[in-house]
């Protein structure tokens, strides 16, 4: 009797044609966003779970399968997944990380631009008809170049961000849990300082971290009160790091300049009021969203799953300690 698979949500075609290779595969094939019961009913008797980043696996959902072998979380991410309670069960928990470090530091510069140069209020208007001809004066932005990069995390995708700062001749300074070797400094042209230093001194000023309790609130009104009147904020790597309201307190009363957020503190809902600012930009979680990147990431999903299921070690545990 073949196994089986449930994909709880539409991803690249690859990942459901390598499983059902070999496996009995269901997958959710809606853009609409299941429920935690129609992840429960669509698990049952189910092998191997592939998960969305979107998706709340908790320990009623894991607990919901005895049978259940590993759950394949398809991002980076998964914070959205109980671990411990996967842990206690013995069951494997694997993510996608590494491919996804070029797409979201890319990202992350196209959102810098593009709240620097107000690119995306200067659409608004030139679509409304507000464009009436070049004006010395009119919808000034200001320059990347030459401004002063801070960056909070420097793993791979901090450090890919770095790395594009050469080519605007920005000096990067950046606070990280674990500082870089001064071989890898030297390279990047970044300076580290304590967090502290970092908010207040940076022109631009992007978080590149992973999500722990810890870092919840990690910026909030005393931390934005320190930045520049002149600098921007951008957020492209988890929402709750960020105080939202406290954000929208800042930049009604352009304590700073703007903010650029893919990102958001309680995903896919948005703090009202936001969306009525012209100050800043508000993306749906862009951060991979790359052909490349996608189908990079189903891959890595089913090759874990595939692993499992084989009786084998998964390519990305992030809970190893069950084979210990």
């Amino acid at each position: 009797m073949k196994q089986k698979v449930f994909i709880s949500g539409l991803i690249p075609q690859i990942a459901y044609e390598m499983l059902s290779q070999e496996f009995e595969v269901t997958m959710h094939r809606d853009l609409r966003l299941l429920s935690k019961q129609e992840i429960i009913e669509g698990l049952a008797g189910k092998d191997a779970l592939l998960s969305l980043l979107s998706d709340p696996i908790d320990a009623d959902v894991i607990a919901s399968n005895p049978k259940l072998k590993i759950i394949a979380n398809y991002g980076a991410g998964y914070n959205n997944i109980d671990v411990a309670a996967a842990t206690a069960r013995k069951i494997p928990v694997t993510n996608t990380p590494g491919v996804s470090t070029d797409a979201t530091a890319d990202l992350t510069w196209g959102l810098i631009i593009a709240i620097a140069r107000r690119i995306v209020e200067g659409d608004k208007n030139t679509r409304a008809g507000r464009f009436t001809g070049w004006a010395p004066l009119y919808h000034l932005g200001v320059e990347v170049s030459g401004k002063t990069l801070g960056i909070v995390g420097m793993g791979n995708i901090g450090k890919a961000v770095a790395k594009r700062a050469k080519g605007f001749n920005m000096p990067v300074i950046y606070y990280s849990r674990t500082r870089l070797s001064p071989e890898v400094e030297k390279e990047l042209n970044a300076e580290y300082h304590d967090l502290d230093y970092v908010i207040k001194n940076a022109d631009f000023l992007t978080f590149h971290v992973s999500y722990s309790p810890e870092l919840h609130h990690l910026i909030g009104a005393k931390e934005l009160a320190s930045m520049k009147k002149t600098a921007f904020l951008i957020n492209a790597a988890r929402g709750p790091i960020i105080d939202e309201q406290a954000l929208l307190t800042a930049l009604q009363n352009k304590t700073i300049a703007g903010a650029a957020l893919d990102v958001y503190e309680f995903e896919p809902k948005i703090t009202p009021g936001l969306e009525k600012l012209d100050n800043v930009i508000l993306c749906p979680h862009l951060g991979n969203a790359t052909v490349e990147t996608r189908e990079a990431m189903a891959r890595i999903a089913a090759e874990n799953i595939i692993a499992v299921l084989h009786g084998q070690k998964p390519l990305t545990c992030v809970n190893p300690q069950i084979y210990a």
